[in-house]
């Protein structure tokens, strides 16, 4: 149990294109910081029937379930909601089996074997077999797809249904872990293939997937309603009728309208607000992750092409005046890599403020015609507009520096990052294990790279570490992974990630697995 004492807490709220392969991460027991329990709200056995009013942190472009996004900045929970899950975490990271029965690996994760329940159907009477995971998967490798995940299906090979309930997959490289890549990625929700194939218009006036809801209606910027599955096969669940998701950007207005009553639950990543529902004793769920939160330094072009460029960026900011200005200091930042719980956990400092060295650099710049001008890239939400305005405001003092703070649309999102046609764009790489995610986010030929740091030093301590056979290779792997990314300083980590919904204290079942992902199954209030 979370105590109800305040606690620090951690992230940002984050875009609809956030965690475009750079959220989440593999479940094993080397994180050591998962923390998914509850404090205060309804206790006692699930109550059904009701209708929760749901908070998200943004609007769904689309309900195709390889465009939702499956992290907590997302719609994850309409995901969750609409397709249900394969698999999911426990607390301590150990994966727990839903709608998938087994995902075995017998040669360290060369090739896996998919197991499905029997009896599984779609929300239309359709099975939900084998050959619905591999439409799906083999979906999620297609570019034209542009799949949020792409870098994780990318790392299966071939995909072969065996019999109804088997999938045998095969992996490009060893990937271990990979079952942690599925959890916390778009590979859990399966769509009906006859209805995808019917086209995006049609699929996103009616999907059908095998979650514990349906969708009722759509107000594109307004309200998704989405109503109770009765072909759900874990009945008695869902316990609620309904739901009702909206989105709301403004992190107060999340708070204050949870803690009138004008909502029940919210989602959330605002340490501020995570610290006031603790306060007022509401019903409160968090989870924290190692990595984090960053800047990211886009080095495909200048200025940051340029590594001295990046260092004395690094080296001016000063984050704990970041925190203060826009988490009142609630925010936890993320000196280090792994968090001092993890065994890959080494004291490798991410950053340092030396404002001597920033300026040193800069000049030197500046002297050789390359004075440092960028834009900061924003999203429309407090958090990162007050980001923003805040390293502007930092970097003000420096000659040579000039710095343009762009607030960009949501829907801008995915092309801004499809094309890399940024300066410093806010992304992140949290995860529980680091592989897959550490991988994907920064070798140097994955397409989630959004860095585009190529250092082969880089890639080859990543590649390591994903094929260690010993924890002791291992460390030493991520060791250097810590001290590339400390020297080539590609991104600037500035808060950790923790996910959290609070809601009201009549408010049950308040659980979150992978990254920040609520599972409405699970939800009861209490009349």
């Amino acid at each position: 149990m979370l105590s109800k004492t305040r606690i620090a807490v951690t992230a940002l709220v984050c875009s609809a294109a956030l965690a475009l392969g750079a959220c989440g991460g593999g479940s094993d027991d080397t994180s050591g910081n998962a923390d998914t329990s509850s404090s205060s709200g309804a206790a006692g056995q699930p109550v059904p029937g009701g209708e929760a009013r749901i908070l998200a942190l943004s609007d769904p472009t689309s309900l195709d379930p390889a465009l939702l996004g499956n992290a907590a900045p997302i719609a994850a929970v309409v995901g969750n909601a609409l397709y249900g899950t394969l698999m999911i975490d426990d607390d301590s990271g150990k994966t727990e089996f839903r709608m998938a029965e087994s995902f075995e690996t017998t040669d360290e994760g060369t090739t896996f074997t998919l197991k499905l329940r029997s009896g599984l159907t779609f929300s239309d009477g359709t099975p939900f077999n084998a050959e619905a995971v591999k439409f799906n998967w083999d979906r999620n490798k297609d570019p034209a797809v542009r799949s949020v995940n792409i870098a994780e299906a990318s790392l299966i090979a071939s995909t072969e249904v065996v019999d109804d309930l088997t999938l045998k997959v095969t992996m490009t490289t060893p990937v271990p872990a990979f079952a942690g890549a599925v959890v916390n990625s778009v590979l859990n929700w399966i769509g009906s293939p006859a209805a995808l194939q019917a086209g995006s218009t049609a699929f996103d006036e009616k999907p059908i997937g095998a979650g514990p809801f349906t969708l009722e209606s759509w107000t594109r910027q307004a309200d998704l309603k989405l109503v109770k599955n009765p072909k759900y096969y874990d009945a008695p669940k869902p316990y609620l009728d309904s739901l009702v998701v909206r989105a709301v950007s403004d992190a107060s207005q999340r708070f204050n309208t949870v803690s009138s009553g004008g909502a029940d639950i919210a989602i959330d990543s605002n340490p501020v607000n995570i610290d006031k529902a603790n306060t007022a004793d509401l019903s409160v769920n968090v989870e924290s992750l190692n990595g984090g939160f960053f800047m990211a330094l886009n080095t495909r072009r200048a200025p940051f092409d340029d590594v001295r460029a990046r260092q004395a960026f690094n080296a001016a900011v000063d984050l704990e005046a970041a925190n203060l200005a826009v988490y009142n200091g609630t925010a936890e930042i993320p000196e280090t890599l792994f968090t001092d719980k993890s065994a890959l956990y080494e004291d490798i400092p991410l950053h340092t403020t030396d404002p001597a060295k920033a300026k040193r650099l800069f000049d030197e710049l500046a002297a050789e015609g390359k004075p440092v001008k960028f834009s900061f890239s924003t999203f429309p939400s407090t958090e990162n507009r007050s980001l923003a305005e805040n390293i502007q405001a930092q970097l003000a003092p420096y000659e040579n520096v000039d710095v343009e703070v762009k607030v960009v649309d949501f829907a801008q999102i995915p092309a801004l990052r499809a094309n890399f046609d940024f300066d410093i764009l806010v992304s992140s790489a949290f995860f529980r294990s680091p592989d897959p995610r550490l991988t994907t986010a920064f070798a140097g030929d994955s397409p989630a790279n959004l860095s585009g740091i190529n250092d082969q030093q880089l890639t080859d301590a990543l590649r390591a570490g994903r094929a260690a056979a010993t924890d002791a290779d291992r460390k030493a792997a991520y060791s250097t992974v810590q001290k590339r990314l400390a020297e080539l300083s590609p991104v600037l980590y500035y808060t950790r990630a923790t996910f959290s919904a609070y809601g009201g204290t009549d408010v049950g079942g308040l659980r979150q697995y992978g990254s920040g992902s609520l599972l409405p199954e699970e939800v009861w209030i209490k009349k």
